[in-house]
């Protein structure tokens, strides 16, 4: 079945910010198409107004750069995008339409704008500290730090099989995310468990459980990350998340106890069922 989602429609980023698309040459490599807003703007009132087009295009969730990334050509991971009050502006207007925001954050800076701009999670968190982590546990600011998508980056850019301008970052990023994911751990930051799917191949997503272990998760935290915890992270835990009754039937039924092996459920035959709102999908046990 197909999963449930919540869009962004377009991530917010400044002008050579992590989602321009413009390359040094000036050539630009932007997908569109009709009705699709820009991404790209600079200063208060063209925050506000970006934001604003992005909600009317139907997002779900306000998505930020708020630093720069792996992949673009014009930036560098920790360097900082967007001021705290554009930031604020962002996240005030998506909480006037009662949508959350997340922010893409690797920089510790970047990291410590978005914490005081209010933004309810973040994702990557690269650079993090153990006084900022802190600070995120004390205001109940999520973390998804996507650790597959590191680490399937950095044996990438090994390989040569990236661009040349993000194959140092990638190696970079990747010998100290781990390290700073278990400082943030160690604090009580609530890590989530996310991919930042499309950058790895669709159908990965589940290894991401066991690099959540490896930074020290209990197997029962992390089958929280990716049930309960994520779907209060996106709001949505009042119809999924648990089996409780009132929410919706969505549930999976495997093979062996992810309690004593959490990589097993990366492995598709060890699910033997699979619900949907009530809809059965995938049926080993021959229920029907």
């Amino acid at each position: 079945p197909a999963p449930r989602m919540q869009i962004s429609v377009v991530p917010i980023s400044t002008t050579g910010g992590h989602f321009d698309f413009h390359m040094k040459s000036g050539l630009n490599i932007e997908l569109k198409y009709p009705g699709l807003p820009s991404s790209i703007c600079d200063g208060a009132s063209e925050v506000r107004k970006k934001t604003r087009e992005i909600l009317r295009a139907g997002a779900d969730v306000i998505k930020i750069m708020a630093t720069g990334g792996v992949m673009s050509a014009n930036d560098r991971p920790d360097d900082t995008q967007f001021t705290k009050k554009e930031l604020k502006i962002m996240v005030d207007e998506a909480r006037f339409k009662g949508k959350k925001t997340m922010a893409h954050a690797h920089g510790l800076e970047g990291i410590k704008n978005c914490i005081k701009a209010g933004i309810n999670s973040i994702e990557h968190g690269t650079y993090i500290d153990k006084k900022t982590a802190a600070e995120m546990r004390d205001k109940g600011v999520y973390l998804v730090p996507t650790l597959l998508v590191t680490a399937e980056l950095a044996r990438e850019a090994k390989k040569g099989e990236l661009p040349s301008y993000t194959r140092n970052d990638a190696i970079e990023v990747a010998k100290v995310h781990r390290e700073n994911i278990e400082v943030a751990y160690e604090e009580g930051v609530q890590l989530i468990m996310g991919t930042d799917s499309g950058v790895i191949e669709h159908g990965k997503n589940l290894k991401e459980l066991s690099y959540l272990s490896k930074v020290g998760m209990e197997p029962w935290e992390v089958l929280e990350s990716a049930t309960l915890k994520a779907a209060e992270c996106i709001g949505w835990d009042d119809k999924i998340g648990s089996l409780d009754k009132g929410k919706l039937a969505d549930i999976i039924v495997v093979k062996e106890n992810p309690l004593e092996d959490i990589e097993s459920l990366a492995n598709p035959d060890n699910i033997l069922l699979v619900v949907k709102d009530g809809k059965i999908f995938k049926d080993l046990l021959r229920i029907l």
